[in-house]
């Protein structure tokens, strides 16, 4: 999945967001259990760089229900 960006995720609606969230919940989970299962990680930096999307957006999805 591509790395979203800040803008990205304004210009989409809650509903959309949430999904998003959603899919990318289950690709960290995946990727964890992939990682803790086999111990090396193809790309270690996936992990690191899926937790800040989520952060990233959780924090907008907050700020636009504040909003309505």
């Amino acid at each position: 999945m591509a790395i979203l960006r800040s803008k990205d995720i304004w210009e989409m609606d809650i509903e959309d967001i949430q999904e998003k969230l959603a899919e990318l919940k289950k690709e960290l989970a995946k990727n964890v259990s992939k990682s803790s299962a086999a111990g090396v990680n193809e790309n270690p930096g996936k992990i690191r760089e899926l937790k800040r999307t989520i952060a990233r957006v959780i924090t907008i999805m907050t700020q636009k229900q504040k909003e309505r």
